[in-house]
């Protein structure tokens, strides 16, 4: 992301030909088999296989206790808007070739179910605490991090593995997607198709993918010696109480979110120094997560760095918010904005400084990761930088 790298390119899960949007930014290279195992992996759908591999990486980076009463108060809340969906269109298509539902695999109900992230992440690690999904759509990864975030702020885990994972480059997603006209149809160009608050954007680029976090006890993590990256400082949520599928065009529904989390966070808006912003490269939702931000932040808004990194991993819908949460991360730790890639055109509607397409040095003492999905769900949380001697 900081390198401002495109991760798009012609879809090669499956022969996208016939469709009028042909392009994704798929994870490359992805071997389970050496990563989990192959009985495991063959047990699993690719959006849990995403989401047990970041899990593995966060939580050997967290270097977490091993003992037993430390497992017993760790949980697992993974987000996924859509589940299992390759699953089913894998055994729906082997099925048909076959002319008989007799050779639909005995884990088709396990892999398909959108709880089966967590689940395994929790099997393989002896989590017993509060380990569940959630799904809101695009909002999912968000509103993960903020029940995991809850459970340890009221004591009632001491650490919560969390964030989103998704997994729908399929003929079935891009089909319904295609249907909608949501999605970029330019296939000639790719690595350019994704260009959030682009006056020339015409939709979004399907990306996949997760992103997990460990949240862990601030006085617990410190006494362990334990790396820490930053602070969950609080989050908002809200409902456009719109539509099942459009943006409210005023932005309203954001602005009481982004209101939430100052509120949720014990922070005003002039404490704000980046936005990684949902910015999925519509031609209605920049606009009115533009509009939000200003109605929000008020003239602070033009002071501060907003940028999509959608531009470059695409939108990985219910893992959107774990992906874009580790960017955030990353951002306060290393004081170090990722850039929105591919903005040539300014939109009159979209006036904020969206960092175009170069990483930029800033202190970063204050960030907010935003996810919004279908229904109208908005979340915001709110990262900071970690308390001095931390």
């Amino acid at each position: 992301m900081v390198a401002g790298e495109s991760g798009a390119g012609p879809i090669t899960a499956f022969d996208a030909s016939a469709f009028a949007t042909r392009i994704a930014c798929e994870v490359k290279d992805f071997k389970p088999e050496e990563l989990i195992g192959r009985k495991d992996a063959r047990r699993m759908d690719r959006f849990t296989q995403f989401a047990v591999v970041a899990a593995n990486e966060a939580i050997a980076d967290a270097q977490l206790p091993e003992s037993s009463e430390f497992k017993e108060r760790t949980g697992v809340v993974i987000g996924t808007g859509i589940g299992g969906i390759i699953t089913f269109w894998l055994n729906s298509e082997k099925a048909n070739a076959n002319g008989t539902w007799s050779k639909v695999t005995p884990f088709f109900i396990p892999m398909l179910m959108a709880n089966a992230e967590a689940a395994h992440i929790s099997m393989q690690h002896h989590f017993q605490g509060p380990v569940f999904s959630a799904a809101s759509a695009c909002a999912s990864g968000n509103d993960a991090i903020a029940t995991a975030y809850n459970y340890v702020a009221h004591g009632d885990a001491v650490a919560m593995v969390t964030g989103g994972s998704e997994a729908t480059v399929s003929p079935l997603a891009i089909g319904g997607f295609a249907s909608m006209k949501a999605m970029s149809t330019r296939n000639d160009d790719p690595t350019r198709a994704s260009r959030p608050f682009d006056a020339q954007r015409d939709g979004f680029v399907l990306g996949e993918g997760a992103g997990i976090l460990v949240l862990e006890e601030y006085e617990h993590a410190r006494a362990r010696g334990a790396k820490i990256y930053c602070e969950v400082l609080g989050y908002g949520q809200s409902a456009d109480a719109y539509d099942l599928v459009a943006v409210d065009p005023e932005g309203r529904g954001v602005m009481l979110a982004l209101q939430r989390a100052f509120a949720s966070a014990g922070i005003t808006p002039a404490d704000v120094d980046y936005i990684n912003a949902h910015g999925t490269s519509t031609p209605i939702g920049d606009p009115a997560e533009s509009k939000a931000i200003a109605l929000a932040l008020g003239a602070h808004a033009a002071e501060i760095g907003v940028s999509s990194t959608k531009s470059m991993h695409g939108h990985a819908l219910g893992g959107a918010g774990g992906i874009e949460g580790v960017a955030t991360v990353m951002a306060v730790h290393d004081d170090l904005m990722p850039p929105t890639i591919n903005y040539e055109f300014p939109d009159p509607e979209c006036t904020l400084d969206y960092v175009p397409n170069v990483a930029r040095r800033a202190t970063v003492r204050v960030a907010l990761s935003n996810s919004f999905g279908f229904g109208g769900h908005n979340s915001v949380i709110v990262f900071g930088k970690a308390p001095s001697g931390s």
